[in-house]
């Protein structure tokens, strides 16, 4: 599982040309990070009518780790490659637990996964918010981005109770404390260092994805012979699909319309989210790089975006706070 996982966060692979996203006004520069193709065997999820992209910490455009990069000092590599053995490690030791307690019941161990896996979302906003408060950093794309994606996992977690995954107390009890206790770290974690986190949140989305991939591989026959999750059916079907694209980073709002036909559905869709959520875990590991995909409608609002103070982690943020700023000093 160690090299299954470790293959999926690190592994690079070319990408289709760029999606042309023009309109009557020039928008402005796109940053986003390329995302890898999540790839098992012979299947693939690719990403097609993405916007162009920035690198993550660890890849710049060429597929060149960016820890050999000139830019980085040598004491932040060292850093960098800390905190993601740091992230492997407690990740593989989860999903070992994971796979002795469910290693024969997947409905209840999808529920665990996706109490899991909205709690990181949480503690973003939680964070992000207090920085408002203290006037350090404002920056609406994150919020955004950060609810939709809470959102789109409540509703994994809706169509997995829907399924029967919380039928047993002892799963829901420790689901339920698991997410307690990730929820405090997570914070904490991002209070400081965003990067950590926000790549531990890219390790728990791979096995995600790796999880329902082969689930679907197993019991694909079967799926298809099901009917799908009423919840799903709305979710996925809706009329309001604005939280949906505001996800997926990596997208062109409205290029990607799933449908639900069966069970099969369900789950193909539920994968794909989750290799949607790495791509955009993956972009926010370079500070101020997110923006929400409704952001560059025509009519674009700049300032709401825009940082008022730049910081990252609680450390550099009081650091900013109390230094004075030479371009508001007159």
């Amino acid at each position: 599982m160690t090299a299954i996982l470790s293959s999926s966060l690190f592994a690079t692979s070319s990408l289709p040309k760029p999606f042309s996203y023009s309109r009557t006004h020039t928008a402005p520069p796109l940053l986003r990070a390329r995302a890898s193709l999540l790839q098992d065997n012979e299947e693939k999820v690719i990403v097609q009518d993405s916007f162009p992209s920035k690198s993550s910490p660890l890849h710049t455009a060429n597929g060149k780790s960016a820890v050999d990069s000139i830019t980085t000092s040598a004491f932040e590599k060292r850093i960098i490659k800390v905190e993601q053995s740091v992230n492997i490690f407690l990740t593989d030791s989860v999903i070992k637990i994971l796979d002795t307690l469910y290693h024969d019941r997947d409905y209840a161990r999808f529920y665990v996964l996706e109490t899991i896996a909205r709690v990181p979302y949480f503690a973003f906003m939680s964070v992000l918010h207090m920085y408002e408060s203290f006037g350090w950093w404002r920056r609406a794309d994150y919020l955004k981005v950060h609810f939709a994606e809470s959102w789109n996992e409540m509703h994994h977690l809706l169509i997995m109770e829907e399924l029967g995954g919380n039928a047993w107390w002892f799963d829901r009890f420790l689901a339920q404390h698991i997410a307690i206790f990730y929820y405090i770290m997570t914070v904490l974690m991002y209070a400081v260092s965003p990067r950590m986190a926000y790549h531990f949140s890219e390790c728990v989305e791979s096995h995600a994805f790796e999880t329902y991939d082969k689930f679907i591989k197993v019991q694909g026959e079967e799926l298809k012979k099901m009917p799908p999750s009423q919840v799903a059916v709305n979710y996925y079907t809706g009329d309001d699909l604005y939280l949906f694209d505001e996800f997926q980073t990596s997208r062109v709002p409205n290029s990607r319309r799933p449908k639900i036909e069966n069970l099969y559905d369900v789950f193909v869709n539920i994968r794909d989210d989750e290799a949607e959520h790495c791509k955009t875990m993956k972009a926010c590991q370079t500070h101020g790089n997110l923006r929400s995909p409704h952001s560059y409608a025509e009519d674009d609002d700049v300032s709401v975006c825009a940082l008022e103070a730049d910081c990252e982690g609680i450390v550099d943020c009081i650091k900013k706070s109390v230094t004075p700023n030479p371009a508001k000093v007159k």
